[in-house]
């Protein structure tokens, strides 16, 4: 299971982000009134998906003893008819065939992250009341 916490802080649009023991900070752009103090939501999302692609091919690869010097993931966030489109262009390094490479392409697609935005996942948000600070 993945828990991530995130809570305001003292930047307008800022957010501190809690991930096991990574502390991240997550802002919006200065031009939109933010202090761009760190990656904005969406580009966190691109990212764990960048990461994930990435990350299930080179397991994939290793297991197959395939040479995979690098992978390199670029995603992109379109707009088309209306339509939100995430693009992603895959770089695949190393002594790989033209079958090898069409799989890992494949296999990067079943990625957990890639599985999970295509599914349209449900998601439930439930109010719970304030910390109580005295108690806190």
């Amino acid at each position: 299971m993945a828990l991530v916490q995130v809570s305001s802080n003292a930047s307008w649009f800022g957010q501190d982000v809690a991930i096991r023991q990574f502390q991240l900070t997550a802002d919006e752009p200065a031009a939109i009134g933010g202090d761009d103090r760190g990656p904005t939501p969406t580009e966190f999302l691109l990212a764990g998906l960048g990461s994930c692609k990435a990350i299930t091919i080179q397991m994939y690869a290793e297991r197959k003893g395939w040479s995979v010097d690098r992978v390199g993931v670029v995603a992109d966030l379109k707009t088309v008819d209306r339509q939100s489109i995430i693009e992603v262009r895959l770089t695949l390094a190393g002594d790989l065939t033209e079958e090898q490479r069409q799989r890992l392409r494949e296999i990067g697609d079943r990625c957990p992250v890639h599985r999970l935005l295509s599914a349209g996942t449900e998601i439930r948000t439930l109010l719970t009341p304030p910390a109580n600070p005295l108690t806190a």
